[in-house]
């Protein structure tokens, strides 16, 4: 585990883990939902989505005239990528930052490799994430996953929202944003997003064009930066040739 700490802002950072924040204590409240016993690894922390984030349909997508089929890990359906299932190697850290690489397992056909750094000062925190390919083209998405602790309020507004179908996965098709509880991927947010809670107001920035927002829990709010819509591969791909990369950012202040 490495802590990061800045004025009364602790982070703990878990490369073992998928290179994950495990824990964010700001004036000593906890805004990330922590690990459990009966949390598996896809529902605590806040964690790097790579080389996908969101559902890839039935695990299946083409590229460069190849069809490649995902083994599922949600239902039918492949979710968030490898990156967060892998222990993730430290190349660098210091009392305010730390870097880490992850290559990709070989479930991914393509090879590639995730970087991400994380800066920690006073009253901010930014993470970047980048994916690169390696010797070969390869189609390329990105995000973050955080569980937030269920805030009081949540400050989120878009211009508009993927309509999902009955597998319940994105479509190419725009509508009006519906009252929350939302699972649902959102075009056109109004920056920043604000989580409240009585102690405390996170603010989220990203130059991220799509937002995935899960508050249907009790207990958690999900607002999720992503370089594209869920079913990426399909809907709006990315492709990196060899030795390209793709990089986004996530800040939090407060």
């Amino acid at each position: 585990m490495i802590s990061l700490a800045a004025d009364s802002v602790r982070l703990d950072l878990d490369p073992a883990a998928g290179g994950r924040l495990a824990s964010l204590a700001i004036d000593g409240f906890e805004v990330l939902v922590g690990a459990a016993p009966d949390r598996g690894p896809m529902a605590w922390g806040s964690y790097p989505l790579a080389p996908f984030g969101g559902r890839i349909r039935r695990g299946g997508f083409t590229f460069d005239g190849t069809e490649y089929h995902l083994a599922p890990s949600l239902g039918p359906h492949a979710i968030h990528g490898m990156a967060y299932l892998q222990p993730w190697t430290i190349t660098d850290v210091g009392t305010g930052h730390a870097e880490l690489r992850c290559a990709f397992s070989p479930d991914w056909p393509f090879g590639g490799h995730a970087h991400q750094r994380v800066e920690l000062e006073p009253g901010r925190l930014r993470l970047t994430l980048t994916v690169t390919a390696d010797e070969r083209a390869m189609p390329a998405h990105l995000g973050w996953h955080p569980w937030f602790v269920k805030p009081e309020t949540l400050e989120f507004r878009a211009e508009a929202m993927y309509r999902r179908d009955g597998d319940g996965i994105a479509v190419d098709e725009l509508v009006d944003v519906p009252p929350a509880p939302w699972d649902d991927c959102f075009t056109g947010v109004a920056q920043p997003v604000r989580l409240h809670w009585p102690a405390l107001t996170l603010e989220l920035r990203s130059d991220c064009t799509d937002w995935v927002v899960y508050d249907e829990p009790r207990h958690a709010t999900c607002v999720e930066p992503m370089s594209g819509p869920p079913d990426a591969f399909t809907l709006r791909p990315d492709r990196l040739e060899a030795g390209d990369s793709l990089t986004r950012w996530v800040e939090m202040s407060w």
